[in-house]
């Protein structure tokens, strides 16, 4: 992979680098009266709040906008997403929503509403993922929110924000991963590259990237009926998880890839750790299958092997900004329409009992307000 592949040193090429030219000028200029729009009274939202019972219950409503937390930025939200982060945040998990009421949504796409810091001018559509957003703070299921302005990322040219948010913190988790392995030196020669939960919102836009980057992806998934929609995606092998996962307490196994994207933790990521070749690369970006790690050294001390951690929630911001230049790009998936599905926040309740179900495939986006 050539250098302009890899962001690591921020100087990755794709779309436009969101400076502020062209302000004005076609979809990234100032809605008109967008300037004028005074800040709302009151914002819809998904509420999680706690009953009489001590139960947690969550539905739309409407609460004053004062109630938002203090932030630079005020978004205008057209988009958001559902993650299994957001799923547990509308159950009240203590792990997630650290306080109610709550506000999930770790996703959020839409247009400036105010700002006190430059270049973050009203109308200017910019996207947020990460950080506090939905976790410590209330997030994107809401007309608008309140944030940092060192949270927020202009909407690079390549991308609207239905497609941002289709990406979204899976596709920017994604794309960490793939940075990861370019980082160490992992290109499309150096053999096949195993994707862990491949049809979840992470593994199949990393599927879709690598793909398109050229590497031989070996997608792995626990759904046998989504072989077909896997291939069409790039994979070029599908395999079960057992095809993959060795819980043997050898310290080694047979050599078998180049490197790895794994989104599920426990055994199979230690699986693959030790059975990555010389001077391979695991990116790990989840936990799903467990959160212990029964590993030697080996791996490391006679292949080499590098084990990347993956936090994209704290991602330095220069990165942030070239990783999504890349989305916008030369990684940007040719089929993000086919990875995603379209609802309003009215209905998101059943594709919440989906995700934490495990029946969803691909991605969720939830349509908050207007914009493309």
């Amino acid at each position: 992979m050539n250098e302009d592949a890899n962001p690591i040193n921020g100087q990755g090429r794709g779309a436009g680098d969101g400076t502020g030219e062209g302000l004005g000028q076609g979809p990234h200029g100032i809605r008109e009266g967008e300037s004028r729009r005074a800040l709302p009274e009151s914002i819809r939202c998904f509420l999680v709040e706690r009953t009489e019972k001590e139960r947690t219950s969550g539905s739309v409503t409407t609460r004053p906008f004062a109630e938002l937390p203090d932030g630079d930025v005020v978004i205008r939200v057209a988009w958001s997403s559902l993650n299994y982060k957001d799923a547990l945040a509308a159950l009240g998990h203590p792990g997630v929503a650290r306080k109610l009421p709550h506000v999930p949504g770790i996703d959020a796409a839409g247009y400036v509403v105010h700002s006190d810091a430059d270049p973050f001018v009203p109308g200017r559509p910019v996207l947020v993922t990460g950080y506090e957003l939905g976790a410590g703070r209330w997030g994107g299921w809401s007309s608008h929110i309140r944030v940092p302005a060192d949270w927020v990322v202009p909407l690079p040219d390549g991308l609207t924000l239905r497609e941002s948010m289709v990406l979204g913190t899976a596709g920017f988790t994604a794309a960490m991963s793939v940075a990861a392995l370019a980082a160490h030196g992992i290109s499309p020669d150096s053999g096949p590259i195993a994707v862990t939960g491949a049809t979840g919102g992470v593994g199949c836009l990393a599927v879709s990237m690598l793909s398109r980057l050229g590497y031989h992806v070996a997608a792995v998934t626990g759904k046998a009926d989504r072989k077909a929609w896997l291939a069409d995606l790039g994979a070029r092998e599908i395999l079960a998880r057992s095809d993959v996962l060795d819980t043997t307490p050898r310290a080694l196994l047979s050599a078998r890839w180049a490197g790895a994207v794994d989104t599920v933790g426990g055994p199979v990521l230690a699986t693959l750790v030790r059975s990555t070749k010389v001077d391979g690369c695991v990116a790990a970006c989840g936990l799903v299958g467990g959160a212990d790690l029964a590993l030697t050294v080996y791996p490391f001390l006679l292949r080499g092997v590098h084990l990347a951690g993956i936090d994209s929630a704290l991602c330095p911001y220069a990165k942030r900004r070239a990783l999504w230049r890349h989305l916008a790009g030369d990684w940007k998936p040719r089929d993000l329409d086919r990875l995603a599905t379209d609802v309003v926040l009215d209905d998101v309740g059943p594709r919440i009992d989906a995700i934490l179900a495990g029946r969803i495939a691909g991605r969720t986006v939830i349509r908050v307000g207007d914009g493309s």
